[in-house]
């Protein structure tokens, strides 16, 4: 049997990135990271280097690594991904940062994030403040599913679900915050055919000819769904922020902003309905 030190390097030189080819071969093994380095010597079970070698050529085809090992980190949280969610990325933890620093810190603050697809936003907002409580909603019942499972399994219970597509989901509700990640790639953005994008959801991905179709629906019709002073925050493409403040400011939002990303990049705007 090879040795997993042995194994490692076969992947390595395969998949041309060394710690995609240690996560997967701790998940075919059943064993954490830390595992491979202490016990680089032993000799890997004949079943494990198997799943590892299937895991190994389907990344090599393309596959992302959270769909093969059917998890990502988020925040401080571990969670279930499917090839019905996105995969949660680093980038959107600004808007979870964003979030909380605009949540009331008295009462019981009310927070949709809409279209959570694995929860990943919605459940860092309520691990992190569990005196509120978050509306997830999604168009996709399979992706709901997902987002379920991942409250249950980080014991968050200050979250609920709804099946909707975008306000839909919402009924006569008011919320102090409403987050989102939604679509915002051009239709015929070449990157879609690129890369982990083009094993992930189209219909979470792309939005119309400018990438802008669903954040001007979900600007439009989060006024009627945000409390006195409330919050409408979302992530969108690096190129797009003048064109998100425009919308905003053309909507009647006050305290219009944009936010960047650790690459200085345009990531996540937001505006108040009534200021703040």
């Amino acid at each position: 049997m090879p040795e997993v030190r042995q194994l490692l390097a076969e992947a390595t030189t395969r998949l041309g990135d060394r710690a995609e080819a240690a996560i997967l071969l701790a998940h075919a093994l059943g064993k954490p990271r830390s595992w491979l380095l202490a016990h680089a010597d032993d000799p890997a079970d004949t079943a494990g280097a198997a799943a590892f070698a299937e895991l190994v050529e389907r990344r090599a085809a393309g596959e992302p690594v959270a769909y093969l090992t059917g998890h990502r980190g988020f925040w401080t949280l571990d969670l279930e991904v499917t090839p019905a969610t996105l995969i949660p990325r680093p980038e959107t933890e600004l808007l979870v940062e964003l979030a909380l620093a605009k949540l009331p810190r008295e009462g019981a603050p009310r927070v949709a994030d809409l279209g959570t697809g694995s929860g990943a936003i919605a459940l860092a907002i309520a691990r992190e403040c569990p005196h509120t409580r978050v509306l997830a909603t999604d168009a996709s019942a399979a992706a709901l599913a997902v987002a379920r499972r991942n409250a249950e399994a980080n014991r968050i219970r200050n979250v609920g679900f709804a099946q909707g597509d975008w306000f839909a989901a919402l009924g006569d509700e008011r919320f102090d915050l409403i987050v989102s990640n939604p679509p915002y790639i051009a239709a015929d953005d070449p990157h879609l055919e690129r890369g982990d994008l083009r094993f992930e959801p189209g219909s979470a991905l792309a939005s119309g000819s400018d990438g802008l179709d669903d954040i001007r629906r979900i600007v439009a019709g989060a006024r009627s769904h945000l409390a006195g002073d409330g919050w409408l925050l979302f992530e969108h493409g690096w190129d797009q922020g003048t064109a998100v403040r425009g919308l905003l400011d053309a909507a009647g939002y006050r305290d219009v902003f944009t936010a960047q990303d650790l690459e200085q990049r345009d990531r996540v705007s937001g505006g108040s309905l009534d200021g703040s």
